[in-house]
């Protein structure tokens, strides 16, 4: 398996007052106001840029794919770039798997940030480039859709390099967490959206989830077809090896009735398996290093970082 090793060198480069983000859209359209973007960013104290292909649509794609996997490669080639951030997700992140030059992102690693279709990426990166990534807030739907506490405060505390080894990746209070089976264990945190890692079966972004802590969620997924997508992996082997479950939102499911399923699947592997995590489709939505060595302690509901997130 191609992944992260724990050398510094392996390890992107935190941000600082003034870094750039890099705006791209890999998946779907979105009418987005560029000023209006770009003073987001200059009223915090970053700087911005913006790819053409947040200005473009294809019908349900965010321009053409090699317009989409221009910005993408662009956007990690740019000295001048310290960070990635994704305008929205819906559809396109897979059609770009394939033409992805993974040896010009490992050289220009640096931090991508989104999730549900952004999933693709995610998974493509930790197989074939090895580096961490964010599972966190998009421009569109939630830095500029009013998603802004703690959702702002998680993904920049770890953008910025405030987590060190042995931190606790903070959940709120107000959101209750419920401990579908109690224990503890540690492994690489790998995942997200639950669809997109399905999708991903057969291709050059299925993930090796061996020793993995799993990261999940959804929206608009009844529940058996939550079921299904479940038992596709188990079927698959992808649950066998597993050393945690970290569960997020599944939009439209409440946590009391998924439940019994989770412990369906999951007490025969007899993992930790923690539940109502407030990452995916949800507000707030926090930020997750995908990638990261971490702890799940499910009887104690936390998640722990064992590594640092950026280069010392």
């Amino acid at each position: 398996m191609t992944g992260l090793q724990p050398a510094d060198t392996r390890l992107p480069r935190a941000l600082t007052p003034g870094a750039c983000f890099a705006v791209i859209a890999p998946a779907g359209p979105a009418r987005l106001d560029a000023h209006k973007a770009c003073e987001w960013f200059v009223s915090r104290g970053y700087r911005c840029r913006l790819y053409p292909s947040v200005g473009e649509a294809d019908g349900y794609l965010a321009g053409s794919d090699a317009r989409r996997l221009k910005d993408l490669h662009d956007a990690f080639a740019d000295p001048d770039v310290d960070a990635i951030v994704c305008m929205r997700g819906g559809y396109g992140s897979m059609r770009l798997l394939d033409g992805i030059n993974f040896a010009l992102l490992e050289r220009h690693r640096k931090p991508l940030i989104g999730y549900s279709d952004i999933t693709a990426l995610h998974t493509a990166i930790a197989r074939h480039a090895g580096f961490i990534t964010f599972h966190g807030a998009m421009l569109n739907a939630d830095l500029l859709g009013g998603k802004l506490e703690p959702t702002l405060s998680s993904l920049i505390e770890q953008l910025s390099g405030q987590l060190q080894p042995g931190s606790a990746i903070a959940h709120p209070a107000a959101f209750a967490l419920s401990t579908v089976i109690a224990g503890q264990g540690s492994g690489r945190l790998l995942g997200g959206n639950l669809s997109m890692l399905g999708a991903t079966f057969g291709t050059l972004a299925e993930l090796d989830m061996e020793d993995a802590v799993l990261f999940i969620e959804d929206v608009n997924e009844p529940l058996y077809r939550v079921d299904r997508l479940l038992t596709q992996l188990r079927l698959a082997g992808k649950l066998a090896g597993l050393k945690g479950v970290l569960v997020g939102d599944f939009a439209g499911i409440t946590v009391a009735a998924l439940t019994p399923l989770l412990r369906d699947i999951f007490d025969p592997l007899q993992i930790p398996v923690l539940a109502g995590w407030r990452s995916g489709h949800c507000d707030p939505n926090l930020c997750l290093p995908l990638g990261a060595q971490v702890c799940l302690d499910s009887t104690a509901q936390t998640l722990t970082l064992e590594q640092g997130l950026f280069r010392s």
